[in-house]
């Protein structure tokens, strides 16, 4: 690899330090589940706010809706598909949005002209290709939530959409603009680390955030959804291509549902939790420790206003929901760990590793090259010179998605009011092949066989 500086000022180039680069308490918003969101750090100014209709009024699409909160300069939310009545009513009333422009269904929203630039897709997995080919037929810009679709023609259906039309699809790939992975690639990129030889990524779910997720919740069945590699990984996926910027060549995955089945029930065990489980207080995975005593995660159940009418609301929806079934009986089939061997063009190895049974979460990062390493753990890195023996530390407090979903979400503004994806670096063409990589990794695990990377 090619070194234009010498390594000492390329170091003093990127802004690395022994110290703290953490930001200001002013940097900080937090969403409507008190959670933080780390700000951008140079707000733009349009001519005029881009206008846009969230389709999917849930989780993420209240994580970009609310950025229009925040900079309402910036960002318009004039209209809104939800079919979950409280979900429609509330997003509506947050982004004020004209009775006119509320609808039930992604359909009925193209039922009417073209008003407004863009559509934010933030629907489940499976219902994403259909707005999103509409949407482009109608001359619409997209914000589309990873991943782009659970199929690998309906990807490429897409990419080619877009690039008929000539409109903008920006999909959600939020880490590559987490000031944590900005970093490592300027490092990477920088040559500092001399020719980089291998990473090794791992991406810790956490234990509860698994059962929650990918055991009870929305995409615990893979035939149904998506598999977890691209429900959950392909920012991994994603990120290890982005950060080394060179093709991936082949692929081999291995993974396993072991735990959460049935023959790991204990003795006792009910097929709920508020059934009279005799095992319900020695669970760690226990629906009414989650839910009903700690009240985490609550925000999936939609609760009602009247904060004392929401311990039964709650208790109700353990009794009737997936979220309160025991995680050794449901009718899951995502693999609980996942990894996978990438081998990226001139020999460049990564090997990557998803892992359900974490006490912690956020990824860790390993990277090695000929002249020093990086050790990261998504708030910091320590990066240690062969040569010399000297750590360089960055570190900076962060979100949950290391800082990303409002960063991206200001460049998919500035993308398109100015009609230009080159602002952008992830867009559907920068996106699409690591979610290939996540079909052939799918396919490898399934036919026990190393898969050849194709565009």
């Amino acid at each position: 690899m090619s070194k234009p500086w010498s390594r000492r000022d390329a170091i003093r180039a990127l802004g690395l330090s022994l110290g703290t680069a953490a930001l200001p308490f002013s940097s900080w918003a937090t969403d409507e589940h008190k959670n933080r969101i780390l700000l951008p750090t140079d707000p733009y100014k349009p001519g005029k706010p881009v206008t846009a209709i969230t389709c999917g009024a849930g989780n993420r699409g209240n994580v970009y809706g609310d950025f229009s909160l925040a900079y309402p300069d910036q960002l318009d939310i004039v209209g809104v598909a939800e079919p979950i009545p409280i979900r429609n009513e509330r997003y509506a009333k947050k982004h004020d949005i004209k009775a006119e422009n509320r609808f039930v269904t992604w359909e009925d929203v193209f039922k009417k002209p073209k008003f407004a630039d863009a559509i934010i897709i933030s629907t489940p997995d499976n219902l994403h290709y259909g707005p999103c080919m509409k949407a482009l037929s109608m001359g619409y810009d997209v914000l589309l939530e990873k991943p782009i679709s659970p199929s690998e023609k309906e990807c490429r259906d897409i990419l080619a959409l877009a690039k008929k039309t000539g409109r903008i699809v920006a999909v959600c790939h939020v880490l590559r603009y987490a000031p944590y992975f900005v970093k490592l690639k300027e490092i990477i990129q920088s040559g500092v680390l001399g020719d980089v030889v291998s990473m090794q990524h791992m991406e810790p779910i956490e234990h509860i955030h698994m059962s929650h997720s990918y055991v009870r919740g929305n995409w615990h069945n893979s035939k149904e959804t998506t598999p977890i590699i691209l429900a959950k990984s392909c920012h991994d996926l994603d990120i290890l291509r982005w950060m080394l910027e060179k093709p991936c060549t082949n692929i081999q995955a291995f993974a396993n549902l072991s735990w959460f089945k049935e023959k790991n029930a204990p003795a006792g065990s009910t097929a709920r939790c508020t059934d009279g489980c005799s095992f319900e207080s020695k669970c760690p995975y226990s629906a009414l420790e989650i839910y009903y005593r700690k009240r985490e995660r609550n925000y999936v159940f939609d609760l009602p206003e009247e904060k004392d009418k929401q311990a039964a609301y709650v208790l109700e929806q353990l009794k009737t929901t997936n979220y309160g079934r025991c995680v050794y009986k449901m009718n899951n089939d995502q693999p609980d760990h996942y990894t996978t061997n990438i081998l990226f063009d001139g020999g460049v190895t990564a090997a990557f590793s998803m892992e359900a049974f974490t006490s912690y979460d956020g990824r860790r990062t390993r990277v090695m090259g000929s002249l020093g390493d990086v050790v990261g753990d998504m708030t910091s890195f320590t990066m240690t010179d062969f040569l010399t023996g000297k750590k360089t530390e960055w570190k900076q407090d962060t979100d949950g998605h290391g800082g990303g979903d409002w960063r991206l979400a200001q460049d998919f503004v500035k993308a398109v009011s100015q009609q230009n994806p080159a602002l952008l670096t992830s867009t559907i063409d920068a996106s699409i092949e690591s979610h290939v990589m996540g079909f052939m990794a799918e396919e490898s695990r399934k036919h026990n066989k190393v898969m050849e990377v194709k565009l």
